[in-house]
């Protein structure tokens, strides 16, 4: 659908009306219908009006780029009542966006979409992946919590088009288990892309994500001052990158090192 200018004189002026206009196909080819008259509109109702009849068929759930200067909105002015403002249905935004716009840099949207094609399911299985991963890296919890508690929370439904009443614990379920087959080919793919983006050269990648605490003050450890593990005490989530043509890697010098770290030497 879309709007259309109707002309009309009176009083020797010329004034336009306007009208939303529907096309549709009959055997005689493509033919036009006028669906409501609108009559006279400012410059804001007609752009208002014409982006809910352009948007026809779409998610409701879209959300433009936050820092994409082609998507710039044009000024309106609004009179706003300060003394009735108040704050209604707060989403937490910052958090799910940045881990989004993190995804992206990784690619990780791509990589889900090309080995979880879309098939018969209502929600692609490879938007669900993201709402776990999402998830998981700002508010980890269990499926049933994500569901009921931190996805309607969020800006999650309009940031992946995602409605709330679609994500619930059964579906995140399988959407582990469409995404467990993958687990090779998904690290393999965050693996070439940490050495794109950091342009890194090793043929190791060691990530240890485990609940490494360290006990006393170690205050000649500066490694000891990084974060939190799970267990609520000091811990430090290792990144370990080297090039064995360059450095050789032996079980005795990790041991050697991790040794060291545990007795708080520096």
């Amino acid at each position: 659908m879309f709007i259309r200018p109707c002309y009309r004189k009176k009083n020797g002026k010329r004034h336009a009306y306007w009208a939303l206009v529907e096309s549709y196909r009959t055997d005689r080819g493509p033919r036009q219908r006028i669906v409501a008259y609108l009559g006279q509109l400012k410059e804001t109702e007609r752009r208002g009006v014409k982006h809910a009849a352009q948007g026809k068929g779409k998610s409701p759930y879209q959300q433009l780029r936050l820092f994409d200067h082609n998507n710039q909105p044009e000024s309106e002015w609004i009179e706003v009542d300060t003394a009735n403002v108040r704050v209604e249905n707060q989403l937490d935004f910052g958090g799910p966006w940045l881990a989004l716009e993190l995804i992206r840099k990784l690619k990780l949207d791509e990589f889900l979409d090309r080995v979880m094609p879309r098939g018969r399911e209502e929600i692609p299985w490879s938007r669900m992946a993201l709402v776990l991963a999402i998830s998981r890296l700002c508010n980890p919890s269990s499926e049933l919590h994500i569901a009921e508690h931190y996805y309607p929370k969020t800006a999650m439904p309009e940031l992946l088009g995602i409605p709330r009443e679609k994500v619930y614990d059964q579906r995140l379920y399988r959407a582990l288990d469409q995404l467990l087959p993958h687990k090779e080919a998904l690290e393999t793919h965050l693996k070439n892309r940490l050495g794109t983006l950091f342009d890194l050269k090793y043929d190791l990648l060691l990530y240890d994500v485990t609940s490494t605490y360290f006990e006393g003050q170690c205050e000649s450890n500066p490694m000891a001052r990084h974060g939190y593990s799970r267990c609520c005490a000091s811990a430090h989530s290792g990144l370990f990158a080297r090039e064995l043509a360059t450095f050789p890697v032996r079980e005795s010098e990790i041991r050697r090192d991790f040794s060291r770290v545990s007795s708080g030497k520096p």
